[in-house]
């Protein structure tokens, strides 16, 4: 079997890496958790981190079957939809999207006209689905606890857990979003740890630890199992689930949560346009 090929693309203004994954001899690929440029101050987007994708695609010759998300991010809006119209595949994402639809779907009062049975999506898929990326083999994983909906996708040697875990001088992702839970998390967690040590492991975010100079989102399995500063092997469910709880306490709201959940709800597309022929979205006050 080949073994896939990955690059990351940094999104600095979010932390996020977006992936391209393919493989080398069909040169089929699929484009992971990617980006659309937005500055909350004006409300303008642009498509330049998606560009790049794009560009990356073409000038390699690649045929992008799937446009994955992990999960609905709360840091970042997705460029998927776009990137659909300029290099084709099917969008998907977890289930349990649904689950998330409803919730944030009253917090924005998004009305009956929001469909919230995950109908913005090509695919939904449940835990344990498989897909082939050319002759590679891709599976789908369940690791809720971030948020009810998160999915790790591992394809061939590459994981890509999505906000489950970060480098292991950071840690791991907070739980204290609706529908987050702790201990599903550390279960989560170990459930990737469980994959083989030499495995690659793809990450969606990095923060820089105290004392790191660079921006890192690759590691193995093996790395965290030996090193992560919230989970390596050792640490129990209660030491987690009382560490993870107390560090969640003293964290902010990301600066683009609002704008992102109500976009990527949606599958990365806007709310539709109002009578006047603009798009709004919506800040509820004191609600969350």
């Amino acid at each position: 079997m080949p073994v896939p090929i990955v690059r990351g693309f940094f999104d600095e203004a979010t932390f996020t890496v977006s992936y391209v994954v393919h493989d080398p001899v069909a040169r089929v690929a699929a484009i992971i958790d990617s980006v659309l440029d937005f500055d909350p101050a004006s409300g303008r987007t642009n498509h330049g981190s998606a560009q790049a994708i794009v560009d990356y695609v073409k000038d390699r010759g690649l045929t992008v079957e799937w446009l994955l998300e992990t999960h609905v991010h709360a840091d970042h809006l997705s460029a998927a939809p776009w990137l659909q119209a300029q290099l084709g595949g099917k969008l998907a994402i977890g289930r349990h999207i649904t689950t998330v639809q409803d919730t944030f779907g009253k917090l924005f009062n998004a009305g009956t006209e929001f469909e919230r049975d995950g109908s913005q999506f090509d695919q939904l898929f449940d835990d344990g689905d498989s897909f082939m990326l050319g002759s590679i083999r891709a599976t789908v994983l369940a690791v809720p606890g971030h948020t009810p909906a998160d999915l790790a996708f591992v394809i061939g040697d590459a994981v890509f857990p999505g906000d489950t875990i970060f480098m292991p001088d950071y840690g791991t992702a907070r739980a204290d979003f609706p529908g987050g839970d702790a201990r599903r998390l550390y279960h989560s967690i170990r459930r990737l740890l469980a994959l083989p040590r030499e495995a690659r492991l793809f990450l969606c975010h990095d923060y820089k630890a105290p004392g790191r100079e660079e921006f890192r989102w690759e590691t193995t399995i093996g790395a965290q199992r030996d090193a992560n500063v919230h989970v390596h092997d050792g640490i129990g469910e209660d030491e987690f689930v009382a560490m993870r709880t107390a560090r969640d306490r003293t964290l902010g709201m990301p600066r683009l949560i609002l704008p992102s959940i109500q976009v990527n709800m949606r599958g990365g597309r806007l709310p539709e346009p109002e009578a006047n022929g603009t798009r709004y979205l919506k800040i509820p006050l004191n609600a969350v």
